[in-house]
């Protein structure tokens, strides 16, 4: 089974530093959507991986969350695409949970449900976190300069290992082109 994990703001939709607080903040990236549908094309089981303390600070609630997920999962019906599983940490940054990213705990709730090793498997992310939570798990870490991108570039403490690419589309016609050369 080809599997992938991508963060959700800044990889398929506009990020805010304000967070997405409703459905109608929800705004897919250019050409995002589209690149999930090429995946499911390609056979592969594209995976949320995301961390929306906003529930856990109390800007939004379980049934807001829901709602924009559910608007993510209509547009991405519309392409042609769909998103098999979306797994999320709901704590504050202050919470001493597993889940929350850097810490692998998402990621190892994915590897348990799907009944993978997650060593080579894709992430994509736009933030250190992203790249420091797959790394943790052998995850082969994708940097897009979208969302945070562009300033996790810059970022010192990035491993040299992570490959980056202008955003998630990019990203799909590497994997893509790699699986069509097998």
């Amino acid at each position: 089974m080809k599997i992938i994990i991508l963060d959700r703001d800044g990889v398929i939709n506009r990020d805010s530093d304000q967070f997405i607080k409703s459905p109608d903040e929800w705004e897919p990236l250019p050409g995002s959507l589209e690149a999930i549908a090429r995946l499911n094309e390609w056979g592969w089981r594209v995976v949320l991986a995301s961390n929306q303390s906003g529930v856990g600070r109390g800007l939004f609630d379980m049934d807001t969350l829901n709602s924009i997920h559910e608007k993510m999962v209509r547009s991405l019906m519309s392409v042609g695409g769909r998103i098999d599983a979306i797994f999320f940490c709901p704590h504050a940054a202050d919470s001493t949970c597993d889940c929350r990213k850097p810490k692998p705990g998402l990621l190892l709730q994915i590897a348990e449900r799907f009944n993978v090793n997650l060593e080579g498997v894709p992430t994509v992310g736009d933030s250190l976190r992203d790249m420091q939570a797959g790394i943790a798990v052998g995850c082969k870490p994708y940097l897009v300069l979208t969302g945070k991108g562009e300033r996790t570039r810059e970022d010192p403490d990035l491993p040299p290992d992570v490959e980056i690419f202008p955003d998630l589309a990019a990203v799909v016609d590497h994997l893509t082109d790699e699986s069509g050369a097998s």
